[in-house]
């Protein structure tokens, strides 16, 4: 795994083993100090970071994480005492904290360690899948400070809780374990202090094995596919299904697995 020193509001790095090195993204989240609360400048930089990575060829997967003690603990409450509303660190089509609203194409991981509260869980519920490691703090204590979840969470906890746990999450401003969430579903790993990441990094290596074109179309049918029936579900995905099942790709797959050898993806 490759690490690089923090630089800036965001860090960006590649990290894998050799024949999955660069294709894994990895985007830390850098105001430790902070406890990576997000300002306008981290925002922005996170958004600008999903976009160059969905345009980067050579990634398909990206992991999210937080420098320090924890993954972060939501919008940062001095800058929005400063300036209210306007304030609040949305971007543009994006929503708060540059991927509420919209994320990415290709599959971005959550590594969480510590807490992920407020716009924070709303960040980590923003991603596809979640690592946490034990005893993680995970919460929308929003009604606490004079506010409410307003960037996502209201919207999907009820999705991935059972409702009752959701709303009572939402009224008493109170967290929950890493471990409850993965007994409902939420989290996917729940793994040892400290190895958030590198669990994150093997689940994103996985991933990365199987055909980039596959993938996003999964992805966003999945993402997209709630609320629509199962008639409506066949036009819905055919769109997919002809350009993946039409691609270079599908015909090396198909080729690969009869020659037994492993695929050459192309994204193509």
């Amino acid at each position: 795994m490759i690490r690089r020193p923090p630089r800036s509001t965001l860090d960006r790095s590649s990290a894998a083993s050799d024949v999955y090195k660069r294709q894994i993204q990895i985007l830390t989240l850098n105001r430790p100090s902070d406890m990576n609360a997000f300002n306008t400048a981290l925002a922005a930089a996170l958004g600008e970071a999903l976009e160059a990575m969905d345009a980067d060829s050579d990634i398909r997967v990206g992991v999210l994480t937080g420098a320090g003690r924890g993954f972060s603990a939501g919008m940062d409450l001095k800058q929005f005492a400063d300036g209210g509303i306007d304030a609040m660190p949305n971007v543009g089509d994006r929503g708060f904290a540059g991927i509420t609203e919209k994320s990415c194409a290709k599959p971005l991981i959550a590594a969480v360690e510590g807490f992920a509260l407020a716009g924070g869980l709303e960040v980590a519920l923003s991603c596809d899948l979640i690592v946490a490691s034990e005893g993680t703090k995970l919460g929308i204590p929003e009604a606490g400070v004079g506010l409410f979840a307003g960037a996502g969470a209201l919207l999907r906890l009820p999705r991935q809780l059972p409702y009752s746990l959701a709303m009572e999450m939402a009224l008493t401003a109170d967290p929950i374990t890493a471990e409850i969430a993965h007994q409902h579903g939420m989290v996917n790993r729940v793994v040892p202090k400290g190895e958030a990441l590198d669990a994150a990094i093997v689940l994103a290596e996985r991933i990365s094995k199987n055909a980039p074109k596959g993938v996003r179309a999964s992805k966003k049918l999945i993402k997209e596919v709630l609320g629509v029936s199962e008639a409506e579900f066949w036009n819905f995905q055919r769109t997919e299904l002809e350009a993946v099942f039409a691609s270079e790709d599908a015909f090396e797959g198909a080729t690969a697995f009869a020659e037994k050898r492993e695929p050459n993806w192309q994204d193509k």
